[in-house]
């Protein structure tokens, strides 16, 4: 009987030996012996599903880090492993040096967003469009959105925004507060780029905007009942809405009367190429889906979590106030509401908000794909193989910021961060172009809250959910109390 369990053991170690080596045999054996022998340490994992069942069962447990740790622990602490992630074999970095050389590099590198995730925000979207493409559409939107002057006009509607929604939820008792931020930010995004309130567009916008946020990083599997195959039902239902808004838009400028107020919609609807081309519908919602989408989720999230954080730290809360007390005391007799010049002098909230980027992490790693064959650090990168930047891993290392879990902001007190150790936003050409907007969004919003309310969480101590972004898996239930009355 013995024996039978020895060859029993034997032929399953020996099978699982052989499923291991199937993605090795695919992807690795028309490399050549020298580059197999230059790869970096690591394992393509499993036929098919590569390592995303290991990351899917990290980022679902208590210990999101415990994914990487697995590679450091098994492949030693070089910061370059070998996968195989989101069907592709892949390049995961954690080397500052290493990240920053691919970001900036961009004849070397390009995007390398999985087409599953392309299908969902679009392939005319900024992540699936070429480098010359995304220049040009970037030089369009960033004016628009992050420039000096637009910026000065966004405060007033932010800021007006953000009183009545904290007086309203101060008198709602109990609320979803991430929920309810979401909305806020939502709206927001919406008056920027539709200058539309509407309130029954914002509401389909945004139910959709969620349900395909969650299959952006979810296996790509378009079966009823999983996240993927509803992410791509709502970006269906979304390019409906979109092109209905779009094509009643052009109707309205064939008027001389027809725009009161110039918005995101109509420079895309005006740009053209030096052909005189002009975007079509596609180009339009690919771009209005990415910046809807993004903008109001991070800015949302962020948000909640800092409130989080301030709350939790008495003493950062109470300079955090200090600081926003100062700078309502010092505004010019007459002004009413915040400026340009009272965000800039922000300076300890800057360093709120830097900080629970670096905690979070929000967007806690992206893609690139290498156009030809590159070596880093004595390995070498296939031509065609993506690139993993793993943002959270040198956001959370040691040697770059001294007991990393903790949320310090007095860490960043005179501190430059070390090239390629910070990418709160990415970097490079592909730099979120909206993180001048967010952060003043997130900061209009914490000075209101720092000088009157404060948060009473119902469930501090619930678990964390991390994809496809960190949060309270209660959305942060509680009570925004007016502490001013």
């Amino acid at each position: 009987m013995g024996c039978y369990v020895g060859i029993l053991l034997g032929l399953i170690l020996v099978l699982r030996w052989g499923l291991k080596s199937v993605n090795a045999w695919i992807y690795e054996t028309n490399l050549g012996k020298k580059k197999i022998e230059s790869l970096p340490p690591g394992d393509l994992g499993w036929p098919v599903v590569g390592n995303m069942w290991s990351f899917l069962r990290a980022f679902k447990s208590d210990d999101p880090d415990s994914f990487i740790s697995a590679f450091v622990h098994r492949y030693g602490s070089n910061g370059i492993y070998k996968s195989m992630m989101f069907g592709s074999p892949s390049i995961i970095v954690i080397v500052p040096e290493v990240v920053r050389k691919v970001l900036l590099d961009d004849k070397t590198f390009k995007h390398g967003w999985p087409d599953s995730t392309i299908a969902i925000a679009g392939r005319k979207s900024f992540i699936g469009i070429s480098y010359e493409e995304h220049k040009r559409l970037r030089k369009l939107t960033k004016t628009p959105i992050n420039g000096h002057e637009a910026l000065s006009i966004y405060i007033p509607y932010i800021e007006s925004n953000v009183v009545s929604a904290l007086e309203k939820w101060s008198q709602m008792g109990r609320i979803e507060f991430l929920t309810e931020l979401r909305r806020l930010t939502f709206k927001i995004i919406m008056y920027i780029f539709l200058s539309s309130e509407i309130e029954h567009i914002m509401e389909a916008l945004e139910k959709e905007c969620a349900i395909l946020n969650y299959g952006l990083r979810a296996m790509a599997i378009n079966i009823p009942g999983f996240a993927y195959y509803e992410a791509i039902k709502a970006r269906w239902r979304l390019a409906t809405i979109m092109d209905g808004i779009i094509n009643e838009r052009r109707k309205k400028r064939e008027t001389p009367l027809g725009i009161t107020r110039k918005d995101m919609l109509d420079l895309l609807l005006e740009c053209e190429d030096d052909n005189g081309r002009r975007l079509d519908n596609e180009e339009i919602i690919d771009t209005l889906i990415a910046y809807l989408n993004a903008g109001h989720e991070s800015s949302g999230h962020i948000t909640m979590w800092a409130t989080i954080f301030l709350q939790a730290h008495p003493e950062v809360f109470k300079t955090a106030k200090e600081e926003q007390e100062r700078i309502m005391k010092n505004m010019p007799p007459g002004q009413n509401g915040l400026t340009l010049n009272e965000y800039r002098q922000m300076r300890y909230l800057s360093k709120v908000i830097d900080e629970t980027l670096r905690v979070v992490s929000f967007s806690f790693m992206t893609f690139r794909e290498a156009k030809k064959d590159v070596e880093f650090k004595g390995y070498v990168i296939p031509k065609g193989w993506k690139i993993l930047l793993w943002y959270r891993s040198v956001h959370h290392n040691p040697e770059n910021y001294p007991k990393p879990k903790e949320f310090n902001p007095s860490r960043w007190d005179g501190y430059v961060p070390k090239p390629g150790t910070f990418f709160p936003f990415g970097g490079g050409s592909r730099l979120c172009p909206g993180n001048d907007l967010a952060k003043l969004e997130i900061s209009i919003f914490l000075h209101h809250f720092l000088l009157k309310y404060k948060l009473e969480r119902e469930n501090p101590s619930c678990p964390v959910r991390y994809l496809p972004h960190p949060r309270p898996k209660d959305n942060c239930p509680g009570r925004v109390v007016n502490v001013s009355h």
